[in-house]
């Protein structure tokens, strides 16, 4: 074989071995037209019900009933982003949030894998995905920092791990006021060129564009995400809070409503510091609860528009909580 020959096999096989790995590496092989919906099910006293198969579900899109092709029951582990605002506004009270994430982590499933993030001024991965609840319980009390509160590039972070998690249930539990400070300073340069009157209705919380983007991301990979709304910032608690205030900490936190609604998850506000560990066991049971199916939509069209999700169960008695739609693009 000539020395030409030999090169031009050598550099083949290099192009696909190139190949074969970026095959491999690719973190989300799954159809962006592939919908994955985590259904939580309670009986008329609020109670789970975790006993349903596949034959109980039906899922229907704009109305229109579709095909499951895929089904997970409750126990499926799950693969969860556990992130903790460690801005300046929470200073005073990181060992409450110790404490309290290690209840959560107690309540979780001994196959679901927990990867730990705090945000502030930056945005750090204290761990990757893991079922050794010692190393997460490390990064939760080596988590420290202060400074500005970098929510939505926290999030965007937390998609981008559970992205490579491939098929596994996907879930977020972020501790938070919400006051992402980019989304603040935006709402105040907005609200500095209104007058008083018009403050309480200037902001319109869906159409910042960092939280829309997250939230198109949490669509396709079909992620819960689970706010727990620190009372930290609330003019509520301050003895003559402005409108300005008042117009800023409403947009915030209607934004953490959003995030929960549209993915499918709740939104538990703690109101006394002492509530945070039982909120966190509460989320961690909501979890162990979840039932997971995937459909390919019969509508093929990447149109943009909203698509309405509903999810029956075949016994009348029981409901069924979901997300409630994504936007077609």
């Amino acid at each position: 074989m000539t020395m030409f020959r030999y090169q031009a096999l050598f550099f083949l096989l290099i192009l696909l071995s190139l190949t074969a790995f970026a095959q491999i590496d690719d973190p989300v092989n799954v159809d962006t037209a592939i919908v994955r919906v985590n259904i939580g099910v309670v009986n008329k006293r609020g109670q789970s019900i975790t006993s349903l198969d596949r034959s109980n579900f039906k899922v229907f899109e704009d109305g229109v009933k579709q095909e499951i092709s895929h089904f997970e029951l409750s126990t499926a582990p799950f693969s969860v982003v556990m992130m903790l605002d460690m801005s300046g506004s929470t200073k005073s009270f990181r060992q409450n949030i110790a404490l309290s994430a290690a209840r959560f982590l107690d309540a979780l499933a001994p196959e679901d894998r927990v990867s730990v993030i705090e945000f502030y001024s930056k945005v750090n991965v204290l761990n990757d995905f893991t079922t050794d609840r010692r190393t997460v319980l490390h990064s939760i009390s080596a988590a420290n920092g202060s400074g500005d509160t970098n929510l939505y590039k926290g999030i965007e972070i937390a998609l981008e791990r559970l992205a490579k998690e491939g098929n596994r249930r996907k879930a977020i539990v972020v501790l938070t006021d919400g006051v992402d400070t980019k989304a603040k300073n935006q709402d105040r340069d907005l609200l500095a060129k209104l007058s008083g009157t018009e403050l309480s209705s200037a902001i319109k919380p869906e159409q910042n564009e960092a939280l829309n983007k997250i939230l198109d991301r949490s669509d396709k990979l079909g992620v819960t995400i689970y706010p727990l709304a620190l009372p930290t910032g609330d003019p509520a608690k301050l003895a003559d809070p402005t409108p300005l205030q008042v117009a800023m900490y409403s947009a915030a936190r209607s934004r953490l409503k959003l995030v929960a609604d549209r993915t499918g998850g709740t939104l538990n506000s703690i109101t006394r510091l002492d509530e945070m560990g039982r909120l966190y066991a509460l989320i961690a049971a909501d979890l162990r609860t979840l039932y997971t199916l995937e459909y390919q939509p019969a509508n093929p069209k990447r149109d943009g528009k909203w698509r309405t999700i509903r999810v029956e169960v075949s016994e009348p008695e029981l409901i069924a909580r979901s997300r409630q739609g994504y936007f077609a693009r």
